[in-house]
């Protein structure tokens, strides 16, 4: 009787180590660096996590998994969102991010947008909310008023950055953080320099779009707002290039011709046909290129035109006559090296 009492003891505790062994060891049924479980809003229920689990495959023991998480109120604790599993992984250890809603942040990184169209993809990529979703939020004046923005103005929240926020985070919410950022880069220093200029923040984010898709080179960023500010002194067209692109949408012209110009003429981002700023920016700048507009150079060039060869610099003038040799010697070597 001791004999069989032993053995059923004996019996049990393997059982109870390997049920330990895999509750608590290395569960995972794949061999990249990590997955993701994504659990949908109106759908965080036992149903919908188990029917993921099995469908993926990231773990071949979810009938435990299943059992343990019950045991331990994981399904009266579970929140949609996004759950990394690394491999190697446990099922406990899966089973305590549910039950403590530890999610896995996004990071959604913002480099240069030009339209509300492409940010929207870029946030429908990254979250729950679908492009469509976002796009709704920023094109509609009501989502914006309390930013004090509108349709035209609103990318002008949207700062190049790194902005970490869960993967279940609502429009209001992912534009909100934007917004922080925003709100941190204006301070009453920065504002009294753009009212100095005689600009809003906005008008400031918006010529400063126009400086970023005119260089990369940034000694030259004061430059070249200095002329524009120069030509908006003047009553004259600001005639720059990059806001014909943004109208007529190719971002990949390397010449802009009369038919561009011509072609786009109602659109209020022709600076060709419309004195002034456009209604908006036409890319996301960076904050040191709207530094650069902050602190324009003082000169009294009115033009400038990209040097033959020059690896993106400038030949700046301060009239016709000598903007007319710059644009000539440039068009020659644009013709000689056949770029269209």
């Amino acid at each position: 009787m001791k004999k069989i009492l032993s053995l059923v003891i004996a019996l049990l505790v393997v059982i109870a180590l390997v049920l330990a062994y895999k509750l608590f060891g290395p569960a995972t049924n794949f061999s990249e660096a990590k997955k993701y479980l994504y659990i949908h809003t109106g759908y965080a229920s036992k149903e919908e996590v188990m029917k993921s689990l099995k469908d993926s495959g990231y773990f071949s023991s979810t009938g435990l998994f299943e059992i343990a998480a019950g045991k331990l109120s994981v399904w009266q604790h579970l929140r949609p969102g996004k759950y990394e599993i690394a491999n190697g992984s446990s099922l406990f250890t899966l089973i305590r991010k549910l039950r403590n809603g530890s999610q896995t942040p996004v990071n959604l990184v913002i480099t240069k947008i030009r339209t509300k169209k492409d940010f929207a993809a870029l946030v429908g990529r990254k979250f729950e909310s679908d492009s469509s979703l976002f796009f709704t939020y920023i094109t509609n004046n009501d989502s914006l008023k309390k930013y004090d923005l509108d349709t035209n103005t609103v990318m002008t929240a949207v700062f190049p950055n790194t902005y970490s926020l869960l993967w279940n985070s609502n429009p209001s919410r992912i534009f909100s953080k934007l917004n922080e950022q925003r709100r941190k880069f204006w301070t009453d220093e920065r504002r009294q320099k753009a009212s100095t200029l005689g600009f809003t923040p906005e008008q400031v984010y918006t010529l400063a779009s126009i400086v970023e898709e005119e260089t990369l080179q940034d000694d030259e960023k004061p430059t070249i707002a200095s002329v524009y500010m120069n030509r908006m002194k003047k009553g004259m067209f600001l005639g720059a290039d990059p806001t014909v692109k943004f109208a007529v949408g190719d971002f990949s012209l390397k010449r802009i011709y009369l038919g561009h110009i011509n072609s786009t003429a109602s659109s209020p981002y022709n600076t060709y046909k419309n004195k002034g700023l456009p209604p908006g920016p036409i890319c996301t700048p960076t904050e040191r290129t709207i530094e650069a507009v902050l602190n324009a150079a003082q000169t009294d060039y009115l033009f400038f035109c990209a040097k033959p060869n020059s690896n993106g610099h400038h030949a700046f003038a301060s009239n016709d006559k000598e903007h007319a040799l710059n644009a000539k010697a440039y068009r020659q070597w644009l013709d000689s090296m056949k770029i269209q």
